[in-house]
């Protein structure tokens, strides 16, 4: 019983994600793949479990975070550069602190387009609009920019896929998807061991390594998105934007900005 409940939310994030119509979904885009309740329960270590070392030498600074290039953000085409062999990214949350080390090697186009974003200021003031931690600890969603102007460039601005290298397992970090070869800005971090996804082009990209307890900290209460649940409706969301979101989920945290670490 318990494996055929998981395969059915599986199936119905595939469903969900793929087929969704306009005013629906990502409005007018197929609603992004939605890694919703198919998890197993929690179960993983915490990759930002470690023990500190005092003998090691201390952590680089972040750089500022990037003011957001607006021209450049609103033509992807622009933003290409290829990622570093390794790098982290420092989120500033409303909750508090996340860093994310990215291993370019585990899927490179997605380490490109998230570098990319991240250096150009697109993860700013950026909603977690649908955090799942129930019935079982599952993910939390993020990456539909606040401005629906630049929201609508990044719509159709679609990488392939990269081969599944790695698993979804508690903390990392991967592109939802709409099915094959539709990333594009919307990212999750696993709550749970979540290798159910793994045969569905989830190709987790990074991990995080400290903060792993804001993330979990999220505010959830919304639960699952709208149609299926009282959450945000992500077509509401790209066509209105973060005042959408201000205005009926009040309670909701943001990624205030995210800069690189060299």
């Amino acid at each position: 019983m318990k494996r055929f409940t998981m395969i059915a939310a599986a199936m119905t994030l595939v469903i969900g994600m793929g087929c969704g119509t306009k005013g629906e979904g990502n409005g007018g885009e197929p609603a992004k793949a939605d890694p919703a309740a198919a998890a197993p329960g929690d179960n993983a270590a915490d990759p930002a479990a470690k023990a500190a070392d005092p003998a090691a030498p201390a952590a680089k600074a972040a750089e500022p975070a990037a003011k957001p290039n607006l021209d450049a953000l609103k033509d992807p085409s622009k933003l290409t550069e290829e990622a570093p062999a390794t790098f982290k990214a420092k989120f500033v949350t409303t909750k508090g602190d996340v860093v994310v080390e990215v291993h370019r090697d585990w899927a490179p186009k997605g380490a490109d387009r998230f570098y990319n974003l991240v250096k150009n200021g697109y993860y700013t003031d950026i909603a977690f609009f649908r955090v799942i931690q129930s019935p079982r600890k599952f993910m939390a969603q993020f990456g539909i920019h606040g401005d629906p102007t630049i929201g609508a460039a990044w719509r159709e601005a679609r990488i392939q896929d990269d081969p599944q290298k790695e698993s979804n397992t508690r903390g990392r970090i991967t592109f939802a998807t709409a099915g094959p070869n539709t990333r594009t800005s919307q990212l999750f971090i696993n709550y749970g061991d979540n290798a159910n996804l793994d045969p569905m082009g989830f190709a987790p990209f990074g991990e995080v390594v400290s903060g792993m307890d804001v993330v979990d900290n999220l505010y959830s209460g919304y639960g699952e998105g709208a149609p299926r649940g009282r959450g945000p409706d992500q077509g509401r969301l790209q066509a209105e934007g973060n005042a959408y979101l201000k205005a009926e989920f009040p309670e909701l945290d943001y990624l205030k900005s995210a800069s690189i670490v060299e």
